[in-house]
């Protein structure tokens, strides 16, 4: 029989870390007495990141006085107490190799369900001063699990535990943890895991993808870039100019999917290379790539690229990549964009119209004007080729006067043109329905909006993709935040090291070891950056390798997929050149 050694509770505190400053309930401790367990939370606990603990599906984590014996012997620890491990109930018994997601129990006047193991997290790595924590629960089996509560009630030390109910699918607590974040995943298992109605949304999700990302596909070409030439020059509005590239010696290029990029590295002056990325305009070809580029009047490089390069020019150029592109299916189709962001959604449209597609398609596009509507007649003409096909298009500048020569293009009584921007309203008289899926690129701001809207109408936000190419929405769970800084180079004295491209934030800096990782390089340069278990297992800090070679400090559970790193654990072997 199963016992309830210890219940532990910890309101959210401040906790200074490398720097910075973490919001976090991590420090509990036990209590005397009953306490209520509710739906949501124990009396009296709290967490400080609500994204990643806590809630209906992990109101109570358990840990078992098993563990705690394992991990004195394993780290040489005598100071682990109930609670360390941020936990609220201490249990004898329920091992994670033996307990399994839906299983029910019994403690004390409340019913509980287990929903999913713990979530990899560094901060059980702060609380006991051991760094890699997250990385050891995961690859010695011993992660602990949540449990959602079906009846409330109080609980107690000593409580008995009972098992009331088996869960379906006989999946415990250890194989879902490692079915996520090891290697050798067994399939079956997988369709095991996703049959199993008590398993937490987030993890079913990350379940779904892992079972669709098991897809045979295409190896990656090993990042890097090749010498290609500027094949011609096409001015496209006064501020957008279509480059078509090609290779010198007429070899194939690597194939590219329409909604890819190209990442371009030039060395504009003195200075070090900059690299930059830019949408395919149109599908590639066997010998031809096109990208299109606004000439920002304060960017070096678009300037460079739109005043300075000239056919028969080389540059540097890295294969296609990117994960925004055109899926299969028979639902229809909505492609938005907003300026220049209409390259990756046009190159789509050319595909589409290319096997006239029998789905339903919205383009909708927003300009300044019809001067500075980039390829309007190219997709008229593709919309025309597609049996389904409907055109919004929307003009934010002021209309011409009556005896301008531009008014007949750029009419606001035209069926398709509209004076304004998108709005909710005029969104939702559109017909737009909501098994669609829509693709969306241009500014943030401009794709929050949609975005929205789109949600607002009822569309599956799974189904609602965006590309940008600035610098991601950074993930740094627990760290309070701070007022946003410019990307520059890092504090102190230059390092000697091998040169480190950022490529979305426009930094380029010699490596430093004193910076640990790529990550503790890219925080120094105030880059926005994504992680949560610092320690090679959640990648969640998987980023997109354009160039170079890296090898890990700490070998990862996982290896990430071929292109990527994971830049926790990882440092430089020579020029590194990442999509961050």
């Amino acid at each position: 029989m199963a016992t309830l050694l210890s219940v532990n509770v910890g309101m959210p505190k401040d906790v200074s870390w490398q720097g910075r400053t973490v919001r976090t309930g991590a420090w509990k401790s036990p209590v005397h007495g009953p306490r209520m367990v509710r739906r949501l939370n124990v009396e009296g606990d709290g967490q400080g990141d609500l994204a990643g603990h806590g809630g209906e599906m992990r109101a109570a984590l358990v840990y078992q006085s098993q563990s705690y014996a394992y991990w004195r012997d394993r780290l040489g620890r005598d100071d682990l107490v109930h609670g360390m491990f941020g936990e609220n109930f201490t249990v004898d018994g329920l091992p994670d190799d033996e307990v399994c997601i839906g299983d029910r129990y019994r403690i004390g006047e409340a019913q509980f369900e287990v929903s999913q193991p713990r979530v990899t997290c560094y901060r059980v790595g702060m609380r006991l001063g051991e760094p890699a924590m997250a990385s050891l629960l995961v690859a010695h089996h011993r992660p602990g699990f949540y449990l959602r509560v079906i009846t409330e009630g109080r609980v107690q030390a000593g409580d008995e535990i009972t098992l009331t109910r088996e869960g379906p699918g006989r999946l415990s607590v250890a194989d879902t943890d490692a079915l996520l974040y090891l290697p050798g995943r067994d399939p079956e298992q997988l369709r095991r895991a996703l049959a199993i109605p008590a398993l937490s949304p987030g993890w079913q999700q990350s379940f779904r993808e892992l079972s669709a990302g098991q897809q045979p596909g295409q190896a990656q070409e090993r990042p890097g870039f090749k010498t290609m030439r500027i094949a011609r020059i096409v001015p496209e509005t006064p501020t957008v100019s279509s480059l078509y590239l090609d290779t010198p010696d007429g070899t194939p290029l690597p194939r590219g999917r329409p909604g890819q990029y190209l990442s371009l590295r030039l060395r504009v002056g003195a200075a070090a290379p900059a690299v930059r990325s830019y949408s395919l305009s149109r599908p590639p070809t066997a010998d031809t790539y096109r990208i299109s580029v606004k000439h920002e009047p304060l960017g070096q490089v678009s300037h460079y690229l739109n005043t300075t390069l000239r056919p028969g020019d080389l540059v540097e150029v890295a294969s296609p990549r990117g994960t925004f592109v055109l899926q299969d299916g028979a639902d229809p189709v909505l492609l938005v964009s907003a300026g220049i962001g209409v390259t990756p959604v046009l190159a789509m449209l050319h595909q589409l119209a290319a096997a006239r597609d029998p789905r339903h398609v919205w383009w909708i596009h927003v300009a300044h004007d019809r001067a500075h509507h980039a390829f309007a007649d190219e997709a008229r003409t593709l919309l025309d080729q597609l049996p389904h096909a409907r055109r919004h298009i929307f003009y934010t500048g002021e209309e011409p006067p009556p005896d301008d020569p531009r008014t007949d293009e750029s009419r606001a009584d035209e069926p398709h043109v509209t004076r304004g921007r998108p709005t909710a309203a005029s969104l939702a008289a559109m017909g737009i329905p909501a098994r669609a899926d829509a693709y969306l690129c241009g500014p943030p701001a401009f794709m929050d909006d949609v975005g929205g809207c789109l949600r607002d109408l009822g569309l599956d936000p799974g189904r609602i993709r965006t590309e940008a190419f600035s610098a991601l929405p950074a993930i740094n769970p627990g760290v309070t935040p701070t007022a946003a800084v410019r990307p520059h180079q890092p504090p102190g004295p230059p390092g000697t090291g091998p040169l480190i491209t950022f490529a979305r934030s426009g930094i380029a800096t010699p490596w430093s070891p004193a910076h640990v990782s790529l990550l503790g390089l890219a925080e120094a340069c105030d880059i926005p950056t994504r992680w949560s278990c610092r320690t090679g297992v959640c990648h969640t800090c998987v980023t997109r390798l354009v160039a170079g070679d890296t090898a890990y400090t700490t070998a990862p559970l996982e290896p990430p997929e071929p292109g990527t790193v994971l830049i926790c654990c990882s440092e430089p072997t020579g020029e590194v050149v990442l999509d961050l």
